[in-house]
């Protein structure tokens, strides 16, 4: 890759920031990336550097950008094999096994989905300058299922607009202990970080915590244990595990928020990211991806089904 050079005139007659006038030309940018290049002194007005993002411009100018070709990124890439369900040139869909950490952090510095992800497609154009996958929602290291992997960052961008506004339509499969109160039901409790340990999150009042909100069905019932279908309507960190076990119905395996000693005997907690519905970036009618239960949760069933 070589460096890009772009050119816009500036027309019009108010003034306006530079960086705003930047977002506008440069739509696959986002702001605080423009607003680096700025920084970085590769942009210029009428042959002059630019100063800084708030400069007022004005017509008649002629303002050049120089974007450089992507760093190479300080994520090491290793030949994991991945499970993809779906790929073009803005994306990746993997079924993500559970045990994998979706992002390299302290203690999880490799193994990684995106280290596997680098070593897939290692020209990747790269997020924020960086030649790296974009992870635009997370699942936890022992849920399995379906996530998203940007390619650019106008596509992490779209898929995070499509989030926030809810857009995406998630369904995941928990086995839980005991039964839910009501076969369907709707689940409003605040999530924040648990006061008592700062590692946890747990169920707060509102004025201290996110809103959320999630729904179940019920898909199956044993004598110990439901299978549930759930849709979580926002996205909180840990929000199905804590949901559930608000209504007293913990997920199987799960040792932070349910039982110590897991019922049954899995080595894992029995939650995966079944299903997404999703509209992708050049597409006018949404798409859905589905990773059916991977061997261990099935034998799980297979179990209580024999009982």
């Amino acid at each position: 890759m070589v460096e890009e050079i772009l050119t816009f005139i500036v027309s019009g007659a108010e003034a306006q920031r530079l960086d705003k006038f930047l977002v506008t030309c440069v739509p696959d940018f986002s702001r605080s990336r423009l607003q680096g290049l700025i920084d970085d002194g590769l942009v210029t007005i009428n042959g002059v550097t630019a100063r800084k993002a708030g400069q007022m411009v004005e017509a008649p100018a002629s303002i050049q950008i120089r974007i450089p070709p992507p760093m190479p990124t300080s994520i090491e890439p290793q030949a994991i094999p991945l499970d993809i369900v779906y790929e073009n040139e803005n994306l990746l869909v993997v079924n993500k096994p559970a045990g994998m950490v979706v992002h390299p952090a302290a203690g999880h510095a490799s193994g990684t989905l995106v280290n596997a992800a680098l070593a897939h497609d290692p020209d990747i154009e790269g997020i924020g300058g960086e030649q790296r996958p974009g992870v635009v929602h997370r699942l936890d290291k022992d849920t399995s299922g379906l996530i998203l992997l940007a390619k650019n960052d106008k596509t992490q961008r779209f898929l995070q607009d499509q989030f926030r506004l809810r857009k995406i339509c998630k369904t995941y499969i928990a086995l839980v202990d005991g039964a839910p109160p009501t076969p369907t039901g709707r689940i409003e409790a605040a999530v924040g970080r648990d006061p008592r340990d700062r590692k946890r999150m747990a169920i707060v009042p509102p004025h201290k915590g996110r809103e959320a909100t999630s729904e179940y069905h019920t898909l199956e019932t044993f004598p110990s244990h439901t299978l549930l279908e759930i849709h979580p309507i926002t996205g909180r960190t840990h929000q199905i595990r804590l949901h559930l076990a608000y209504i007293g119905c913990s997920i199987v395996g799960d040792t932070v928020y349910g039982r110590r000693s897991p019922s049954l005997a899995l080595n894992r907690h029995f939650l995966h990211a079944f299903r997404l519905v999703v509209n992708l970036p050049g597409d006018r009618l949404a798409r859905t991806f589905e990773a059916p239960l991977p061997p261990e949760l099935e034998d799980t069933l297979a179990q209580l089904r024999r009982r």
